[in-house]
């Protein structure tokens, strides 16, 4: 059963005030069976999303919520959520993010970028097909095939993502009919923990732990915010957590400190060749026995009758004499008493060895290191090959393998959503999504050749050992050992292996195929 709550603002102070048990909820809440068990705990369920806990003291009308854990509020999210989009925007950065968004979204005018794969999980063929369409619904609200590369870039840089589930509150039992995109800045996950005192031991028992989403249009700058319910809202992160296990953080947060290195050392190299570039000249002016300030004046009327300090803008066309400005680019003017060699002109050689960028190269090798991304995509003139490669790179093997990984990590935006669309239909039950979410997948459209050279090169070998050992099959090795240690099958391949076979054997028969 379905239960709605109805829109209202809530005042949160980031400080600390308190909130009436009056207030009520945006958006809808899915109702559930409390669990039987009796288990006491002093601590709240960890998790991996990053939502801040705040305690709040039961009993009474009012309950005191406290926004501000720790120095981890809402204000300091944003600001490193800012400095991941900022950083983003380095071109080497920007060129190693979309290598990694086009490895694991892949486009095509024939297949969708993702399908969902429901083949172990223990339903009959109408619930799959149910499933299927809804998840096929989801795909379309989300419009992933033209979003999809926005959608999962946003959700890589900033390290989460957060959209708001918009359903008809006269009708829930249609499900979820739009799907809003909401910025990671502005919103973030709080989880409140409901404490009771034990009247044996006197220790703080957890007693409840309820979720939900704070709103808010200016993060840190006002005390309005809106109040979310937790089903209403879906929270898909990155997975990786600060140090401290408090913060949720994005996979460009150790790609941080090599984008500002390189940042500094192409602007000093820019300054270095820009400074040391233009050969300057020294120039001796004998002032003979002139007084000081006589001599700093004479030097002066020189400086500005032979300098030239003509310069062309650019923008507007026109020719302006800066005489009255002294640039680090000057010639260098020295007095020189009698007795010297007189006046004297010489010339300073321009900098060298100024086509020298190792240093800048080796931050770049550095900041491709710490996103995951092979050394030789940096080098964009080398030719790909489409013929079969006498080896495979192992930096192309390992950024397979981390794909695959944030391939995983980012299916939960649908999972979740998925989740509560099939509950809302009533399609399926909660305790039904417990025991078989696991074995939920979602199957990505893939187009990394290496990735192909690898499967097709691992069967090869697998079917000559498998050719070569087919003889002793029956004498020293047993059918069962070939499929499991040879062929690496696992107990549900080969079950569904040999149903095929024999699926395909009955065809045959009856067809009387000979």
């Amino acid at each position: 059963m379905i239960n709605t709550r109805r829109a209202e603002t809530a005042l949160l102070d980031l400080k600390g005030i308190t909130m009436a048990d009056s207030f009520k909820l945006f958006g809808f809440e899915i109702s559930r069976v409390k669990p039987g068990k009796n288990m006491k705990s002093i601590v709240p369920p960890t998790d991996d999303d990053g939502a801040g806990y705040v305690s709040s003291k039961v009993g009474g009308g009012h309950y005191g919520t406290y926004i501000n854990m720790d120095g981890d509020d809402s204000k300091d999210n944003a600001q490193l959520i800012l400095k991941y989009r900022g950083s983003a925007m380095h071109p080497e950065a920007d060129a190693a993010i979309e290598d990694i968004v086009n490895e694991a979204i892949t486009a095509s005018d024939k297949k969708p970028a993702l399908a969902l794969n429901l083949d172990l999980v223990p339903v009959s063929a109408s619930i799959k097909k149910q499933i299927t369409e809804e998840f096929e619904k989801i795909y379309n609200m989300l419009n992933f095939k033209e979003l999809g590369h926005d959608i999962f870039r946003r959700w890589y840089v900033d390290g989460r993502i957060y959209h708001h589930l918009v359903a008809d509150e006269n009708n829930l039992n249609a499900g979820i009919q739009e799907i809003r995109y909401v910025d990671t800045a502005k919103i973030r996950k709080v989880k409140q923990v409901k404490h009771k005192k034990d009247p044996v031991t006197g220790a703080k028992i957890v007693e409840k732990v309820d979720e939900f989403y704070i709103y808010q249009e200016k993060p840190g700058n006002q005390t309005a915010g809106i109040k979310l319910t937790a089903d209403s809202v879906s929270y898909c992160t990155s997975g990786l957590m600060d140090e401290h296990r408090k913060k949720v953080i994005s996979y460009l947060h150790k790609a941080l400190k090599p984008i500002t290195q390189l940042r500094m050392m192409e602007d000093s190299l820019v300054i270095y060749r820009l400074a040391r570039a233009p050969e300057r000249r020294m120039f001796y002016i004998d002032v003979g026995n002139l007084p000081r300030g006589k001599a700093e004046q004479y030097m002066k009327d020189i400086m500005a009758k032979y300098r030239n300090k003509l310069v062309y803008d650019a923008k507007t066309g026109e020719i302006r004499d800066d005489r009255k400005h002294m640039s680090m680019l000057e010639d260098f003017w020295l007095p020189r008493r009698e007795g010297g060699r007189g006046t004297e002109i010489t010339t300073l050689p321009g900098g060298e060895n100024l086509g020298q960028i190792e240093d800048v190269i080796y931050f770049q090798k550095r900041l491709y290191r710490s996103l995951n991304v092979p050394m030789n995509r940096l080098e964009q003139e080398q030719q790909f090959s489409l013929g079969r490669a006498t080896e495979i790179s192992r930096d192309e093997l390992k950024f397979q393998k981390f794909i695959d990984r944030i391939r995983n990590r980012f299916a939960n935006l649908f999972y979740d959503i998925l989740k509560k669309q099939l509950i809302m239909k009533s399609i399926i039950t909660e305790e039904d999504w417990q025991q078989w979410n696991n074995k939920l997948n979602v199957d990505f459209l893939r187009d990394n050749h290496f990735a192909e050279l690898k499967e097709a090169e691992l069967l090869r070998e697998k079917i000559q050992t498998l050719d070569q050992i087919s003889q002793y099959v029956g004498d020293y090795f047993s059918k069962e050992y070939v499929q499991k240690h040879v062929l690496m099958l696992d107990d549900d391949q080969i079950d569904k292996m040999e149903k095929e076979i024999a699926a395909a054997q009955q065809q045959d028969d009856d067809q009387g195929v000979v």
